[in-house]
């Protein structure tokens, strides 16, 4: 991307930022490993005053070291998107401190991987609370602060899965499809304020994901009955994060889509994502499911007996 050559880097490290953002505050959710890591950084190293923002500030260490080495203009916060005084303690700490809020990337989440007959229902309602209602009670908080001041993004991390459901992980893929929903219609409610929505649709990126990927307890045992469907396409995962994207490329499509003057609502990122949306938008539905039948449940579609 060419928005680092807005950046120059002295022999002490100091950087001189674009005097474009330097007035910009930005939020990023979930900063503490891989997207919103690398989004937080790559706009405070782009001059964006952020606000790298955590449920567990013990996993601030490398985030403030790198901020503090090459001294950007960076803060760590607490923000835990599932609890409402966390949220409304942490917003209301940037405004008193900035006065605004020109960016947020609601990037917090995590995956579920089960077949939807192995979770329980606390579980499913686990998931949504983080990656569906935590990114509404964090806009609900910065929304208001953005139309007073009658501009502002909200950058919502979606993923491939936010269009397209694929097997083993139908909580999450339900998240995302609903945060979809959602953005494509406040999209009209926010524009006359000038606010905008965008969406950022990974493939699979290579992050701590897997480490914080839940699964059910039942989805580990031999006596499940997907047993060997989840094993075969544990097995087809696991090669497709071996050539997984780097989340420096989610982070430079976030910083692209903020800082562009017609940005786009939607941002397929990854050849992965590129290819499986192309596949699926030039496939009928029967046909995009034989595909995924034989490409990732590495098997042929069952064919339903005819009474």
């Amino acid at each position: 991307m060419n928005n680092h050559s807005s950046l120059t880097t002295t022999d002490d490290r100091r950087l001189q930022f674009s005097p474009n953002y330097s007035n910009k505050v930005a939020v990023v959710t979930g900063s503490s490993t891989g997207i919103g890591f690398e989004t937080a950084l790559l706009l405070a190293r782009s001059g964006f005053h952020t606000y790298a923002t955590m449920r567990d500030l013990k996993k601030s260490k490398n985030i403030a070291e790198i901020a503090n080495a090459e001294n950007l203009p960076l803060e760590v916060l607490q923000l835990d998107v599932k609890d409402d005084t966390s949220v409304k303690g942490a917003v209301g700490k940037i405004i008193a401190e900035s006065s605004r809020i020109d960016v947020l990337v609601n990037n917090a989440g995590y995956g579920l991987f089960s077949p939807l007959e192995d979770v329980t229902l606390d579980q499913v309602r686990e998931q949504f609370e983080t990656n569906f209602f935590g990114a509404i009670r964090v806009m609900r908080e910065v929304i208001p602060t953005m139309r007073r001041q009658r501009t502002g993004t909200i950058v919502n991390v979606s993923s491939l899965v936010g269009r397209v459901g694929l097997p083993l992980s139908s909580a999450y893929v339900a998240t995302k499809f609903a945060l979809e929903g959602l953005s494509e219609s406040i999209r009209y409610e926010l524009n006359e304020f000038g606010i905008n929505i965008i969406l950022i649709e990974p493939g699979v990126i290579k992050t701590n994901f897997l480490e914080n990927l839940k699964t059910a307890d039942t989805t580990l045992k031999s006596e499940s009955p997907y047993s060997e469907l989840v094993d075969r396409t544990t097995e087809e995962f696991g090669k497709m994060m071996n050539s997984s994207s780097s989340p420096i490329i989610v982070a430079e499509a976030v910083l692209r889509a903020i800082t562009s003057k017609d940005p786009e609502f939607r941002y397929v990122v990854g050849d992965d994502a590129e290819s499986i949306m192309r596949i699926r938008q030039n496939s009928t539905d029967k046909e995009f499911e034989n595909w995924v039948y034989e490409n990732i449940l590495q098997q042929k579609r069952y064919i339903y007996a005819q009474e």
